[in-house]
């Protein structure tokens, strides 16, 4: 009786989509997708990838499983469907939006620009994921210029650059603060030469002020002050307006 009880528990349960057409898994899962079901539409769209195998449903399943992964949280999962897709499809119509879902996953998963925010800044976060989307947008708008998926890449790019910068610049200000202003140098001057234009320069260049002053450095102190003049004038790193007398950055 035990046997028999253990034979029956271990029956695996019957498929309800055993019987069903491609075109019906495809809706289904769309009807999932759209109710905000997204883990059971992502089953569905495997379902569907399987059963439409070698076919242009398959493709189309693959991606909007992707985009199902991306929905549900499961941003590791959605970049290796992405990755399978476009090392199994080189040629796809469709590449320019798997570059741009690519782009939007990490984009999310690091910055989350339309998102609600965490109390943790931007800037302070690990910028791999960052720079793996600005790659992905990268392609879409110098591959598919003219993607309906192009403007928006271009937008998140200029988002993305603006937070490598202020990455670099929240690092420089770590080493200023503690003194060690070899480091600290170096990573402002990295944040000026890979992103240029970027809000996080004028910070930059008055952390170069400070730190070559600290360093003795008088030249280069008066070069960065003077770059920052030129490029800032308005800057608040300029002065304070007390009155006080004294070098500006010996104020902070």
């Amino acid at each position: 009786m035990l046997l028999a009880v253990s034979a029956c528990s271990s029956t695996p349960a019957p498929d309800p989509t055993k019987d069903w057409s491609p075109n019906k898994l495809l809706s289904e899962a769309r009807d999932e997708r759209d109710s905000g079901a997204y883990e059971k539409a992502a089953e569905l769209y495997e379902k569907l990838e399987g059963r439409a195998a070698g076919t242009p449903l398959a493709q189309q399943a693959q991606l909007e499983k992707a985009y199902a992964q991306y929905k549900s949280g499961e941003q590791a999962q959605a970049l290796a469907s992405l990755d399978r897709f476009m090392r199994l499809h080189p040629a796809s119509p469709a590449m320019d939006y798997a570059l741009y879902l690519k782009g939007l996953v990490s984009f999310n998963d690091n910055l989350g620009l339309f998102g609600s925010l965490a109390q943790q800044d931007l800037s302070e976060r690990d910028q791999k994921a960052a720079k793996e989307s600005f790659e992905a947008l990268s392609e879409v708008v110098n591959r598919f210029p003219d993607s309906r998926y192009a403007p928006d890449a271009r937008a998140r790019m200029a988002h993305i650059v603006n937070s490598l910068a202020q990455y670099e610049v929240h690092v420089a200000r770590y080493y200023l603060e503690r003194e060690a202003y070899l480091a600290a140098i170096n990573r402002a001057q990295a944040a000026l030469t890979d992103y240029p234009k970027a809000p996080a320069l004028e910070e930059a260049l008055a952390i170069l002020v400070r730190s070559y002053d600290a360093l003795g450095m008088t030249q280069l102190r008066d070069d960065a002050q003077r770059v920052l003049k030129t490029n800032y004038p308005q800057s608040a790193y300029l002065g304070n307006g007390s009155g006080k007398g004294g070098a500006w950055w010996k104020l902070w």
